[in-house]
């Protein structure tokens, strides 16, 4: 045989020991986007990275897109093309003087008064075009006025595959009294949860909106477990911990929208957790900051995804409102996923990529995105917080585990650095 083709040989046996090793991840198909294979040989990791960001950059806007598609009569867009209620203006007037103006002027008419009771708040939601923002705005300077903006999940959750134990039919529905975790609490606002899955039967679970009807969905679920999940080959971050679940899309057409947001975390402030966890991303929202800064103010501490729309993205929300704890996602090489968003709301990353987690109906799925590393980080911090004085001592004593990643010190893309890498172990 020529040296040549011997060279060769041993190049390609080498190449394919090479992809066996790697275990490269299995990512889920977007509907509508056909799985693209692509060989090691012809393709670099990289290049493989990008065909999993390429899945998730424009993942907001696509989820968007079906959501206005399936209920145009409910929703529309604001002139910056994020997803808003039709015909809804949230409002809250300076005054009673401000508000008799308001609901004096033409075309305004009001729906509803909304209290948020855990947050001292109280606003109105007004049926109005979009359009007459500005000028109640201008008829009000010092009141608060925003559109009834739409938050969506932050990351993919792809097709379930089989459970690998049998424990499905042996798990306890309470709370395993011998589990050091048992008796931390964390909140959770998301999409609805299977609390029948193996891994969420040992969490005590309180839900929270729906008017008390359960909305079981993937996002919320995977979620779920990586928060508080147990199972005979799967641990979350804080397994068999409380999990007080608010579910704020509840399959109706203006799920996902502020005002449920708001009333989620004036329900959390009622039951004074101290840590909550939202895997949810949307515009910039002045009624949505004036909630989170007043649950702020009464000790809770959010973490929340910053977002799969790409390394240039404007910043996404609440992730970026101040105080909030931004979370980023890398991958099993502690690289920051190509699709992450940056800026300055990084404040921690986590592993969010070959993600495992509980599936609807059982099994578990892989998932990739900021959504699945902001329970992580929020597991860490709530397990923290049950032994610190403070939330801020909380928060150093996870700063402090950090490693460092990027430029020295915080920088715009890892945050403070990786926190949380021992926990993909379990997934």
């Amino acid at each position: 045989m020529k040296l040549p083709h011997l060279l060769l040989i041993i190049f390609l046996l080498g190449c394919t020991r090479a992809e066996a090793q790697l275990h490269l991840p299995t990512l889920p198909v977007l509907s509508g986007l056909p799985r693209v294979q692509m060989p090691l040989l012809q393709k670099p990791l990289n290049d493989l990275d990008n065909l999993a960001a390429n899945q998730l950059d424009g993942l907001r806007q696509r989820l968007a897109d079906a959501r206005f598609s399936a209920n145009r009569r409910t929703l529309t867009h604001d002139s910056h093309g994020e997803l808003i209620v039709r015909e809804r203006i949230l409002a809250q007037p300076s005054g009673d003087a401000a508000r008799q103006r308001l609901l004096a002027e033409p075309g305004v008419s009001l729906l509803e008064t909304q209290t948020l009771d855990g947050l001292d708040l109280e606003w109105l939601i007004l049926r109005a075009d979009p359009a007459l923002l500005a000028r109640l705005r201008e008829l009000d300077p010092d009141g608060t006025y925003d559109l009834e903006h739409i938050y969506l999940g932050s990351g993919e959750v792809g097709a379930a595959q089989p459970a690998a134990s049998s424990s499905a039919s042996t798990v306890s529905n309470t709370v395993n009294p011998t589990n050091p975790t048992s008796a931390l609490r964390i909140g959770l606002i998301d999409s609805g949860i299977d609390a029948r899955h193996a891994a969420l039967k040992r969490a005590a679970l309180t839900r929270f909106g729906c008017h008390g009807e359960i909305h079981p969905a993937a996002h919320g679920t995977a979620v779920a477990s990586l928060l508080v999940g147990q199972d005979r080959d799967f641990q979350g971050a804080l397994p068999g911990a409380q999990l007080l679940a608010a579910d704020v899309y509840c399959d109706a057409p203006e799920g996902g929208a502020v005002p449920a947001l708001a009333q989620a975390l004036a329900w959390l402030a009622r039951e004074h957790v101290g840590v909550v966890n939202v895997s949810l991303v949307g515009p910039a929202n002045a009624l949505l900051e004036r909630a989170v800064a007043a649950a702020q103010a009464r000790g809770m501490q959010i973490v929340a995804a910053v977002g799969n729309d790409g390394p240039s993205a404007p910043p996404l929300y609440p992730a970026a409102f101040p105080g909030v704890i931004g979370v980023t996602a890398v991958d099993t090489r502690r690289r920051v996923l190509p699709e992450a968003a940056r800026g300055a709301q990084v404040v921690f990353a986590a592993p969010g990529s070959e993600m495992r987690g509980a599936a609807m109906g059982g099994g578990y799925a892989e998932s990739r995105g900021t959504s699945f590393a902001a329970p992580l980080v929020a597991g860490l911090l709530a397990a923290a917080r049950a032994q610190a004085a403070s939330g801020s001592a909380a928060f150093e004593q996870v700063r402090t585990q950090a490693i460092d990643l990027g430029a020295p010190g915080r920088d715009p893309i890892y945050g403070w650095g990786l926190v949380g890498e021992a926990l993909r172990s379990a997934y």
